[in-house]
């Protein structure tokens, strides 16, 4: 299918049907977040598979709504970094250096530029910041996923100190920001019959 008869198909699935995803599938779905653009191409994210329903289980609590996290094949958790430590940075340039083969001396201006960007902001601005990151790989996974024709619902609706102590989160330096159910839709699913609600197009876009 093309990309807006796969975007015209998702919705954010309440039931799930318990088949796994096949791993290769997986992967490619997982690839796109690994892909998303990121500002300053310093991923301040993480993001954590929970594929194991022993962990699926221990997980369910921490939902208000509980029932994709007991039906999904896999949970993806992003978490966004709190602060950008100078090694944090460091390691990146070290790997710029390796990818692309340069001098890590060359790197410097870019690196000084960086540094400078992020000792301008607050504690807070670069959280808000890194969050802002966060959801631009959960759109680009949901997107890869449609097109694979894999289900997901994102969720934001968790209790933030459970679900951190399940995931074994550092909540000094991370947070987890949302998570994100994949699987296949259960028939018993009714939101699946629901025709999509979306502005007509005369109130959302504005061209000039």
């Amino acid at each position: 299918m093309n990309y807006l008869e796969a975007l015209s198909r998702r919705y954010s699935v309440k039931k799930f049907n318990h088949q796994i995803i096949p791993q290769e599938t997986l992967y490619n779905i997982l690839e796109s977040g690994k892909l998303s653009a990121s500002s300053l191409g310093l991923q301040p994210y993480k993001i954590i598979v929970v594929e194991s329903e022993e962990m699926k289980q221990k997980l369910i609590p921490a939902f208000y709504n509980p029932s994709q996290i007991s039906t999904c094949s896999h949970l993806i958790a992003i978490i966004s970094k709190k602060t950008i430590e100078e090694n944090y940075i460091r390691g990146y340039f070290n790997h710029i250096s390796e990818v692309r083969e340069t001098p890590v001396e060359k790197l410097e201006p870019f690196r000084n530029s960086i540094n400078q960007h992020i000792t301008q902001k607050t504690q807070d601005e670069i959280f808000n910041w890194a969050e802002k990151q966060s959801y631009i790989v959960l759109a680009n996974l949901m997107y890869a996923a449609a097109i694979e024709n894999i289900d997901t619902c994102p969720m934001e609706g968790f209790r933030q100190d459970m679900i951190e102590d399940i995931l074994n989160i550092n909540t000094e330096t991370e947070k987890v920001t949302v998570t994100l159910a994949l699987g296949y839709r259960s028939e018993e699913d009714y939101f699946q019959h629901m025709k999509k609600v979306r502005k007509p197009n005369e109130k959302l876009f504005k061209f000039m």
